[in-house]
């Protein structure tokens, strides 16, 4: 049975895809896990692990206004993060992955609150006009658990988007060769 990571792996080999990941939380664990795989130099470009919160603005390019109104635990955060490293190391699909491990709440939310983010290509098949998604978890556990799941959670959404991906492109080639109907 394959991994989150190496079914990532193997689906932007196939497609010719690129992958950066942008980590607060989950500290490098992310990389690690992608980069544990086999072939993974065919797509991975690199990541950031931008923990301290000055960092999501400085090499993320994330909002500083909103930095400042809302912390780093916020979904818009997530997704400017995610579509920052996408931009910054040039790679064509971008995660992201900030939250509270614990043990004590911050910015106002409590331990287990995660955003999880994806940026990829905008177009067809992209699922979204701006061409990323944030999902919103809440994870059980202790810090270890909630890292650890925020690491599974960020793959399966992106594995989702590819998936999407590919599903709306053959949906765009049949509807070519079907003269449009």
């Amino acid at each position: 049975m394959s991994s989150p990571a190496a079914d990532v792996v193997r689906l932007l080999t196939v497609k010719g895809g690129t992958l950066a990941v942008a980590e607060s939380l989950t500290g490098g664990l992310v990389a690690a896990e992608i980069t544990s795989v086999p072939g993974a130099s065919k797509v991975f470009r690199g990541s950031v692990t931008a923990y301290a919160t000055e960092l999501k603005h400085r090499l993320l390019g994330v909002d500083a206004t909103l930095l400042a109104a809302r912390g780093a635990v916020d979904p818009q955060v997530a997704a400017q993060m995610a579509a920052g490293v996408r931009k910054a190391l040039g790679a064509d699909w971008g995660l992201a992955t900030t939250g509270v491990a614990g043990p004590d709440a911050q910015d106002g939310r409590p331990v287990g609150t995660v955003f999880v983010a994806v940026a990829g290509p905008v177009g067809e098949g992209s699922g979204s006009a701006s061409g990323g998604k944030v999902e919103a978890l809440r994870l059980n556990g202790d810090r270890a658990d909630i890292r650890m799941e925020s690491v599974r959670s960020v793959l399966a959404l992106l594995l989702r988007e590819l998936a999407d991906e590919q599903t709306g492109n053959e949906r765009a080639q049949d509807t070519e060769q079907h003269g449009g109907f």
